[in-house]
């Protein structure tokens, strides 16, 4: 079955680094649209960034542009969310998810399956 299994999250100080890792295993997901998305007390989840596994576009929301990155590791089959410059604001849980979209794919219904999240905490 499929697994996304997400670590990397952590403490940090404001205007530090992260790097968000998404083991995934279960299938190949070559063609697939891998995302990062994120929940903070009391809101709803939100996109932040995506790419297709295979290249084709990436996809990020306009608060996170310049500086996150997302990657990928086709030996290890995982997925990264590099995170420079922290902002207080970027504190919550993080998802990866996959799914099946050809095309950038940055809405929480494009996306079949989940991790368990990781927690990032940006302190000022």
């Amino acid at each position: 079955q499929v697994q996304l299994v997400e670590s990397g999250g952590g403490l940090v100080q404001a205007g530090g680094s992260l790097r968000l890792s998404c083991a995934a295993s279960g299938r190949t997901f070559s063609s697939y649209a891998m995302g990062w998305f994120r929940q903070a007390p009391g809101k709803e989840r939100e996109f932040v960034a995506a790419r297709r596994w295979n290249g084709g576009w990436t996809a990020y929301t306009d608060s996170v542009k310049g500086r996150f990155t997302v990657s990928r590791d086709n030996a290890k089959n995982t997925v990264y969310l590099q995170m420079n410059s922290l902002k207080p604001e970027d504190t919550a849980v993080y998802y990866c998810a996959a799914g099946r979209s050809p095309v950038p794919a940055t809405t929480l219904d494009e996306y079949d399956y989940w991790g368990q999240g990781t927690q990032v905490t940006v302190s000022s």
